[in-house]
């Protein structure tokens, strides 16, 4: 999961795509980038770390032009520790061309080896994002071949990236001198929307993982950018849209809704908020007919995702809700962490409990979902700790059984609590007293209600149906192979075949 912003304005734009990615913080705090144009030339910088530990004011005023595009990043691939592997991504052919996505490619591997075998093109790095860029600077070379860039010629190659690439995937690329191109892979898995504003030079237009970049920028929220469609924002700030899919499908992620997006987002006509309440209706009926409600003194959320469900469950039960546990905002998201020894260390750190509101009680605590056990098994101690007689876990999400291969870092099947396991069983390892589950088909419904224009969802990580259609075991395991290196051993810088930041250049 990452957050991608992009930028064609008659006006500089280093300081919108800062704000729009503080706005898109939550969806990666391991590395962020900004890259911006000027004339033809663009101007790169990119780090480990978080947006306002990344950009200085010195690293701001290196970032000089009226287009660009920036990324926040946590990593599903590739190795977590290299700083060559931040995005934004580069190459000088053809005529320059500069890449964020959001997503994860199923066949990457594959790619990579037609890439050097057929396309003779070369990849430094283990991101799957460097070989689409590469196959999307393939396919534009061979729409142009020397020829002046033309809108169709960008949505031609577009439709070739669609035909070779699978997987899941929201981009926003620079073609220097040209403009924006913004794509969603054929299933809209990951959001990407579009937005205008004005400033005082004229107007902006911008497209942004989640509405909430729009709105809190001062753009106003346009429309989705459909599966398959791409998106080409030429200099002059002319919108092209061209869909380039066969059989597109709007099937977005559902985890997305249950805890990715901010609540405060709208992605594919569904507010998040309300998707969340609705969550919180339907996990009403799996309590009650696993817990009476007279025996739950309290009902506590485990911050921040499942606030909204939490609420509408004790409203819908007649329940106290009660804040219990006090986030430590300064740490980071534990889900988005690499490493599960580092993941652990984090939950106390993160949550401190309220004494007060556990002693005594039974208490239903409330989550988003659970993936791999540790921080509930935690915070379920926690509790007990502060004096509960008893702790209840409910979850808004069903079990997360299922690897995920489209961009969530959730790949082996070995670090789901919940895989090939019964709810009991589940239970006894977190050690609480009772867990409720959301079922799947209840979750599908409580969202889905939301835009009747959905043709489904991927829910791969709670059904195990991956709806690119490409999924087998052995397909997982060889993307395992390719997956995050937590080691920090790796940490040493090993390649430089980038667009250097601004700084670096001049030394």
């Amino acid at each position: 999961m990452c957050g991608i912003v992009g930028v064609v304005s008659n006006a500089p734009v280093n300081q919108l795509i800062y704000d729009g990615l503080l706005l898109l913080q939550h969806r990666g705090q391991d590395a962020a980038g900004i890259v911006t144009q000027q004339g033809r030339k663009f101007f790169m910088h990119k780090a480990k770390g978080m947006v306002r530990d990344v950009f200085r004011t010195r690293n701001m005023r290196a970032l000089p032009g009226t287009v660009g595009l920036g990324q926040v990043r946590y990593p599903t691939a590739g190795n977590a520790y290299s700083e060559d592997e931040a995005q934004p991504f580069y190459v000088n052919a053809p005529f320059g061309l500069v890449l964020s996505h959001n997503g994860n490619l199923t066949n990457a591997a594959e790619l990579k080896a037609e890439l050097f075998t057929t396309d003779h093109r070369h990849i430094n790095t283990d991101s799957d994002s460097e070989v689409l860029l590469n196959v999307l600077a393939h396919e534009l070379e061979k729409t142009t071949r020397g020829l002046p860039l033309a809108p169709s010629d960008v949505f031609a190659a577009v439709r070739g990236v669609h035909k070779r690439v699978k997987g899941s995937y929201a981009v926003v690329a620079l073609i220097a001198g040209h403009g924006l191109l913004a794509f969603r892979d054929p299933f809209g898995i990951r959001p990407l929307c579009l937005g205008r504003g004005q400033n005082e030079s004229g107007n902006t237009v911008m497209v942004a993982s989640e509405s909430v970049a729009l709105e809190g920028t001062s753009h106003q929220f346009v429309r989705d950018i459909a599966p398959g469609e791409a998106v080409f924002v030429d200099i002059g700030g002319t919108v092209h849209a061209e869909q380039c899919a066969v059989n597109a499908q709007l099937k977005p992620c559902i985890f997305e809704f249950v805890y990715l997006a901010r609540p405060d987002s709208v992605l594919d006509g569904i507010s998040v908020y309300q998707a969340r309440l609705n969550l919180g209706e339907t996990l009403a009926k799996r309590v009650v007919s696993t817990v009476p409600p007279n025996e739950i003194d309290v009902i506590i959320p485990i911050p921040e995702s499942s606030r909204p469900s939490a609420t509408q469950l004790a409203h819908l039960l007649g329940i106290p809700y009660r804040e219990g546990f006090v986030k430590n905002r300064y740490v980071g998201r534990t889900f988005i962490m690499p490493g599960q020894g580092v993941r652990k260390k984090s939950v106390r750190q993160k949550l401190n409990v309220i004494a007060s509101e556990f002693k005594g009680r039974n208490v239903l605590l409330v989550d988003d979902s659970i993936v791999r056990g540790t921080t509930s098994r935690e915070i379920v101690q926690m509790a007990r700790d502060a004096g509960a007689k008893k702790v209840y876990l409910a979850s808004a999400a069903p079990p997360v059984r299922y690897p995920n291969v489209y961009g969530i870092d959730m790949p082996t099947a070995d670090e789901l609590v919940a895989h090939d396991k019964t709810v009991e069983e589940i239970r006894i390892a977190i050690g609480c007293d009772a867990l409720i589950y959301q079922d799947v088909e209840g979750m599908k419904r409580a969202i889905g209600s939301l835009n009747k224009n959905l043709d489904g969802f991927d829910a791969s990580c709670f059904d195990g149906i991956y709806i690119t259609g490409d999924i087998t075991p052995e397909s997982i395991a060889k993307m395992n192979a390719g997956r995050i290196d937590s080691s920090e051993e790796n940490e040493v810088d090993v390649s430089r075949l980038a667009l250097p930041n601004p700084q670096e250049a001049s030394t």
